[in-house]
């Protein structure tokens, strides 16, 4: 028997709403909840049930009948959020959006990006209004974070694979991150630094931090070697001078040397892409290949390219960093090496695994909603 109930009010669009509508969808990089809105009315108009229209825009059946309502009753206004008790706001909507626009699709002149004396004399409005508008809207256009989308073609089977290796390790195997000394204190390079202060420090005090200055003398590099165990947190560490094929061959050694004999061992480490004219990366080297050809129960998995945030051991590196590497005096390599056998001998007294939630097909899912935002929808 179909479903009774209180029937709809008919929902026909004028074509001045429909543009309004439409120009409102298209606008990708801000006002994104009046754009969903927007989308929920002209697939109503089209006469497609809320069911099906809440199924094709991702959200809930009680929103889209929710929104339509409001349009119905009020037409385009009432798309706009309903006005809360209270004093009555002394800056309209209109100023808000032009705030949120501007910071998100231009630049003031002569500078690379909004700050809020910038945006008051632009917009008119007190800097801690701007600084309210941003906060609001969770804009922060003084920050930069780096990142470099990976060009592998054989990114998804290597997401799907490195994945699947922390959420559902193989049985009778150990499955190790590896990498050396991809440290962000020494940036792109590969090496730790022995770095010592011209000066000595100044303590911290009550009411003063520590002081520190701002240049040091170079005392030469390193490089840590570790292999994070994923199950339980435990690192397998060396240090080395210097990180050719030869080095992690013997580091693969030691591996060998602490992993039980009955494991597997599955190695996720980074795909490190070839040079023009350069010698393969030093994973596929084939010292590498001919020492893993007598070693079968050894198997390397690779993050895609320019993905190491897949790799769990840079999150080991980012601790190494903080805690040890940030602040550090060191007047040798010898010195350095030491603090850095020590620290990784602390962790491994109390170790703690790094948990991995998010499927490999969430993370495809947030890349792919990353790549529609910066690529205006996907244009």
């Amino acid at each position: 028997m179909p479903r009774t109930g209180r029937p709809k009010a008919e929902l026909v669009l004028t074509d001045d709403e429909r543009d309004q509508l439409q120009r409102w969808t298209r606008r990708h990089t801000s006002a994104q909840a009046l754009a969903l809105r927007s989308r929920i009315i002209l697939a109503c108009a089209e006469g497609t049930s809320s069911r099906e229209v809440a199924e094709r825009l991702g959200c809930n059946e009680a929103t889209v009948g929710n929104w339509r309502r409001r349009f119905v009753a009020h037409r385009l206004d009432g798309l706009s959020d309903e006005a809360r008790p209270g004093r009555p706001a002394s800056i309209t909507a209109d100023q808000v959006e032009d705030v949120v626009v501007a910071t998100l699709e231009a630049t003031p002149k002569n500078a690379t990006h909004w700050s809020r004396s910038k945006m008051a004399q632009r917009s008119g409005l007190s800097e801690s209004t701007i600084g309210r508008i941003w906060r609001a809207f969770g804009l922060q256009p003084h920050r930069a974070e780096g990142m470099k989308l990976s060009n592998d073609p054989m990114f998804v089977e290597k997401v799907h694979d490195v994945v699947g290796l922390y959420l559902n390790p193989p049985e009778a195997a150990v499955v190790l991150c590896v990498d050396w000394g991809s440290l962000p204190l020494t940036g792109a390079k590969s090496q730790v630094q022995a770095l010592a202060r011209s000066q000595p420090a100044f303590p911290m005090m009550p009411g003063m931090p520590e002081k520190r200055t701002h240049d040091y003398v170079r005392h030469g590099t390193t490089s840590l070697f570790a292999a994070l165990n994923v199950a339980d947190g435990t690192v397998i560490s060396a240090t080395h001078r210097r990180h050719r094929s030869t080095e992690f061959r013997k580091f693969l050694t030691k591996i060998d040397t602490e992993v039980p004999d009955h494991l597997d061992v599955h190695i996720v480490c980074d795909n490190f892409p070839r040079t023009r004219e350069g010698p393969p990366g030093t994973h596929k080297h084939p010292t590498i290949k001919a020492w893993l050809a007598k070693h079968p129960r050894f198997q390397l998995h690779f993050t895609p390219t320019y993905s190491s945030w897949l790799n769990q051991v840079e999150r080991l590196f980012a601790y190494v960093t903080a805690d040890l590497l940030q602040r550090s005096d060191h007047r040798s390599v010898q010195a350095l090496e030491a603090d850095l056998r020590a620290w990784v001998a602390d962790w491994n007294e109390n170790p703690k695994p790094f948990v991995w939630t998010k499927t490999a097909d969430q993370i495809l899912a947030s890349l792919g909603r990353l790549l529609q935002r910066i690529s205006g929808g996907g244009h």
